[in-house]
């Protein structure tokens, strides 16, 4: 049985939504193990004091694979190249 853990992140982008959400996936994908599924929550715009658009901003909401304090993932180190041990 797989457990998944959600939680929102933010991107943002000079360009386009679809450019800050890529930037906010990419950004998690360093920290977080085992993405599944990214889901667009929100899309807003930040504008200049003149009304032009300064930034695209997504909200998303990410799974990752849950795992449980105290337990060891399978590819454990790998990112460091460090082998896993046999048990």
């Amino acid at each position: 049985m797989s457990v998944y853990r959600v939680t929102e992140i933010i991107g943002a982008s000079h360009t386009s939504w679809e450019e800050a959400a890529r930037e906010a996936v990419n950004a998690a994908a360093g920290s977080l193990r085992d993405l599944r599924v990214a889901e667009v929550v929100e899309q807003d715009i930040t504008l200049s004091a003149s009304g032009k658009v300064e930034d695209f901003r997504v909200k998303l909401r990410v799974s990752f694979k849950y795992e449980a304090p105290g337990t060891v993932p399978e590819r454990a180190g790998a990112e460091f190249g460090h082998e896993q041990a046999s048990v």
